[in-house]
């Protein structure tokens, strides 16, 4: 395995980062993460678009986007595999033992890991954490994820691959990792960034794909909703079978006709 470490390729067993990198002593970092299929990333504009939104947002100097484009080329080129998880991590680099930021260049990760394709159906539980739409971070997709390794688990012990939450107003947000797409009257929602969910790649393309509203909902939604789905880089576009103990059609035909358009025009083109 060979990794992109501060402009070079490395072997991941040489490849080292200090102890002192902001980004691990108090997760002053952003990242994404790209579907990878046969050597090429999806998407790859539209995630460096937002890897320097997230990165302002942090107050980080704008990442060098031509290095990062190499960067991803030379991992997957070096680490050939059918479907992989592309993740690029950008960090405060080396500062001082605290949440002030020091004078080191920041530090630029690619690396990538075999992946499966993620089943069609899914379940969901709901927690009751909640997302701070007010929060500095807000919308931000940065490397300080404690709170969605807690919820994670969460669902995990009841059988779930995500956990659901809303936002500190009550209001439908988002899931850990991923945004949710809600059914109601055969109309197709999701929330608005203004509930404080991050603006996912897969999610703004289902938007305009397939004709989705952006709608302020209540939490409760999910007890009345007659489909639902969730959205990310690796899961594209998944059907929810069950959220907490109730069973739902999946996918239903709202939901199949999403997936449908979206393999469709993603196969078409790999940088939409």
């Amino acid at each position: 395995m060979r990794i992109w470490l501060d402009g070079a390729l490395r072997d991941v067993d040489g490849a080292k980062v200090s102890v002192f990198d902001h980004g691990l002593t108090v997760g002053d970092g952003v990242f994404e993460t790209l579907k990878a299929e046969r050597g090429q990333a999806f998407a790859l504009t539209r995630h460096l678009e937002r890897l320097t939104r997230s990165a302002r947002g942090l107050g980080l100097p704008d990442p060098d986007l031509d290095e990062v484009r190499r960067a991803c080329a030379a991992v997957l080129e070096a680490n050939p595999m059918p479907f992989g998880r592309l993740r690029v991590t950008y960090t405060g680099g080396v500062s001082p033992l605290g949440s002030d930021r020091g004078d080191a260049a920041p530090t630029l990760v690619v690396a990538v890991a075999e992946s499966v394709r993620r089943p069609d159906t899914t379940a969901v539980v709901r927690v009751d954490w909640v997302r701070n739409e007010r929060s500095a971070v807000a919308g931000l997709k940065t490397t300080s994820y404690a709170e969605n390794v807690v919820a994670l688990a969460t669902a995990a012990r009841a059988g779930a691959s995500e956990a659901l939450l809303a936002n500190t107003v009550g209001r439908l947000c988002e899931g850990t990792g991923s945004n949710v797409f809600i059914v109601l009257d055969g109309e197709l929602h999701t929330p608005p960034l203004a509930s404080g969910c991050l603006a996912g790649i897969t999610r703004a393309l289902v938007v305009e794909w397939a004709g989705a509203k952006e709608t302020d909902l209540p939490f409760e939604v999910l007890e009345q909703a007659e489909e639902v789905f969730l959205t990310s880089s690796l899961r594209d576009v998944q059907a929810v079978l069950r959220i907490d103990g109730r069973e739902l059609a999946a996918p239903g035909p709202v939901t199949a006709e999403a997936m449908r358009i979206f393999e469709a025009k993603a196969g078409a083109d790999l940088d939409p």
